[in-house]
């Protein structure tokens, strides 16, 4: 299994903000849409940062109050970590494990084609289980 047949299930569809977008902002857009990350991209395009809950939680610790004043791109993830729509499964599971992310931005020919977070590669991964078990059920039942 690849990460495109997880896009096929769950959509294309990548939310995005722009690097000058206030912070209340973008809590609002995260709050609304029920997700934990916006890419940050001037274009709609291409990813030039990525800020999560984490990214606003650690700015409300280093900042305080002020964090509401300040835009994106002064919080964002600058190096963001992304995967192709080719990688396997068990790969970008174990980049986000490895490196601590919760979302990575899909990206094909350097331009964005989705978003993939833990939930959605636990929920594949709790099917593809499910199916393997009702198969391996399947073949013992036949047996007998």
């Amino acid at each position: 299994m690849n990460i495109e047949t997880v896009l096929q299930v769950k959509g294309r569809r990548v939310e995005t903000t722009l690097p000058d977008t206030p912070i209340l902002s973008v809590a609002q857009q995260m709050r609304a849409r029920a997700i934990g990350a916006l890419v940050v991209s001037r274009d709609g395009h291409r990813a030039d940062g990525i800020i999560s809950e984490r990214d606003i939680v650690r700015g409300l610790a280093h900042d305080g109050s002020n964090l509401l004043r300040m835009k994106a791109a002064q919080i964002m993830t600058r190096s963001v970590i992304t995967c192709s729509p080719s990688d396997s499964i068990g790969h970008v599971m174990a980049v986000m494990t490895e490196r601590r992310v919760r979302h990575l931005p899909v990206v094909n020919a350097g331009g964005l084609c989705g978003m993939i977070s833990i939930g959605d590669i636990v929920k594949n991964r709790l099917e593809e289980l499910e199916l393997q078990t009702n198969v391996l059920r399947d073949v013992y039942l036949a047996g007998r």
